[in-house]
């Protein structure tokens, strides 16, 4: 049973992270340190709907985490610290980014406690299609905001497929944490399927305060060289998890605010679903196509169109060991905060594991 928990969380990781891919240092003490992460370096060509295309080229998403495993009184004890470069900074004139946190937390057993991946994260990412889009992941899906995919302080409790969450609330004044309850089911041919609830108390600027619930749904069926990858989800109070609802995706500071909320102070509900297929052609060459589509009872005064769409299609090639050249195509038909732009994109990546 630990064995397989360990897989399913190797999985989950590996789609987004380098985790997957650390370099043991050896033992000491008792205890076992790796490192890992990856070097990234990748070109954006950009032509937005509205504006002047554009060419953009860094190393930022780069990042290298710290690892400790060690058997304790019969208990496994996991630390795991990790960073990247990308500074949450906008002005493309200072390429002087600073590390920023990205994971600390501690695992025992099967619970763990720190700044890491979400519940609704968990709930949808390890059942998703490959893409380069680092703002691209979830999209779609309940767990489509990179702004609050790593909470300040999460508390995950997995026994067995079930995996229950607390999390740092994203309204400041909440009574009580966001939550998430969420369970998968694994197949011996290799199917993969998740249902999770997540509810949250939602600022109005009206009646203080409302709880707001989400009900989704996730697969991943394999069929040797090839996968799918379907998800859905519906509810109200979760917009700022999914980001997508009343000017949650055009306004970054109604993150803290009232993001959630039309101008009458009414929770807006939305509706999501995700479509991917990944092939494998061969040993070094693979590629992904997804679908997303989020709706919206409204967005924001000044969105016309109350639905997001977003296409990804990509090849990646593996030159070397642990080292990925890759290109993809992009569209969305609208603007989620100051760095995604609605319109087409190229990205030309190459990625050096470790």
């Amino acid at each position: 049973m630990v064995n397989k928990k360990r897989l399913a969380m190797v999985v989950a990781l590996s789609a987004v992270t380098a985790q997957a891919h650390a370099l043991e240092l050896g033992e000491f003490g008792g205890a076992n340190f790796s490192i890992g992460g990856y070097v990234k370096a990748e070109g954006i060509f950009t032509d937005p709907d509205g504006g002047e295309s554009s060419f953009d080229a860094s190393a930022r998403q780069s990042r290298i985490n710290f690892k400790v495993d060690q058997e304790v009184q019969g208990h496994s004890v996991t630390a795991f610290v990790e960073g990247d470069f990308w500074d949450n900074a906008t002005d493309a004139s200072d390429t002087s980014y600073a590390m920023r946190l990205r994971h600390a937390y501690v695992q025992v057993d099967n619970l763990t406690l720190g700044q890491t991946w979400s519940g609704q994260f968990f709930a949808n990412a390890p059942f998703d299609v490959e893409v380069l889009d680092f703002y691209g992941t979830g999209v779609g899906s309940v767990s489509g905001s990179g702004a609050v995919v790593r909470p300040d302080l999460v508390l995950h409790y997995t026994p067995g497929g079930f995996r229950f969450s607390l999390q740092d609330p994203v309204y400041r004044d909440a009574d009580y944490p966001d939550m998430v309850a969420s369970y998968t089911h694994r197949t011996e041919s290799g199917h993969a399927f998740n249902a999770a609830v997540t509810g949250r108390e939602v600022e109005t600027g009206v009646d203080d305060s409302e709880f707001g619930a989400a009900f989704s749904l996730a697969a991943k069926l394999n069929f040797g060289d090839t996968s799918l990858a379907l998800s859905g989800y519906t509810g109200k109070g979760n917009n700022v998890y999914s980001g997508w609802g009343y000017n949650g995706a055009t306004n970054p500071a109604s993150i803290a605010a009232s993001g959630e909320v039309n101008a009458d102070g009414d929770l807006v509900s939305t509706t999501g679903y995700t479509a991917g297929v990944s092939h494998r052609f061969n040993e070094r060459l693979r590629g992904n196509i997804r679908y997303a589509q989020v709706e919206a009872d409204e967005v924001a005064p000044t969105v016309a169109d109350d639905t997001l769409e977003m296409f990804n299609v990509n090849l990646i090639y593996t030159y070397l060991p642990n080292l990925d050249i890759g290109i993809e195509w992009r569209d969305r038909n609208a603007t989620t905060m100051p760095l995604r732009p609605g319109g087409q994109q190229v990205e030309l990546m190459a990625m050096y594991k470790f």
